[in-house]
């Protein structure tokens, strides 16, 4: 199972939001390269990216951040936040991250997400955030209508490789993954699965890595020391 560090990205800095809420957000580093580069020399091969001011806006805030990392660093990098059409798409492609992930938009514009796939293929993966059984758009503050089973059905049906799943209310709260519903995900879907919010352990690690799981992200747990990142990455290969 691959380990994905997490930085999410505001104004620049690295920082984390509780429970995908703007006004309670903390600032971990001014320098979110420095935080990547540390990723990479305790031995992660992967990243994960939020452009938050994206998710929010539905256009890229930290784009030349993002391409700072993607030039000095040797990460398979993924980033998601905003990407709402093929001209944002295409220009994080461009500042070559490895995958682009696809939310609120993979529910609200199919023919957007067949174009993407169709144009872009594995470099696509499209992110799917859990609230109360549905899926959750526009950076966490709406619920849709849609149900997270159809939805990842839809997605294996589209030719969707890879999907993150994130469980909201578990997400920066420290109450450790969500094992059911990814045990429940791995079994009923032949879809590449990243495990994504309330990771906080190394027996989560230990748990999700026994499922098969593609990938799990680490956030909140390694800024505040509940994870070592290094005994991750061994629990988790």
């Amino acid at each position: 199972m691959n380990i994905f560090p997490a930085i999410d990205l505001y104004g620049g800095k690295a920082v984390r939001l509780f429970k995908g809420d703007y006004n309670q957000m903390t600032v971990y580093n001014d320098n979110p390269l420095e935080v990547a580069k540390t990723f990479e020399k305790l031995g992660a091969t992967h990243l994960h990216l939020v452009d938050l001011e994206g998710a929010r806006n539905g256009k890229p805030g930290n784009l030349d951040t993002i391409k700072k990392i993607t030039e000095e660093t040797s990460l398979f990098t993924e980033v998601g936040g905003g990407i709402r059409n093929m001209d944002v798409a295409r220009a994080y492609i461009e500042s070559g991250v490895d995958r682009i992930i696809l939310g609120t938009a993979a529910v609200n514009d199919q023919a957007f997400l067949k174009e993407a796939v169709s144009t872009f293929g594995d470099k696509v993966a499209v992110g799917v955030d859990i609230k109360d059984g549905f899926v959750a758009i526009k950076g966490w503050t709406e619920k849709s209508d849609v149900s997270a089973e159809d939805f990842m059905k839809k997605m294996e049906d589209l030719g969707v490789k890879t999907v993150i799943s994130t469980d909201i209310s578990r997400d920066g709260a420290m109450k450790g993954s969500n094992n059911e519903l990814y045990r429940k995900l791995s079994q009923n879907y032949s879809l590449d699965i990243i495990a994504s919010g309330g990771v906080s352990t190394i027996d989560d690690i230990k748990a999700l890595s026994d499922m098969n799981l593609y990938g799990a992200i680490i956030g909140k747990a390694y800024y505040i020391g509940a994870i070592d990142l290094k005994e991750a990455i061994e629990v988790a290969g």
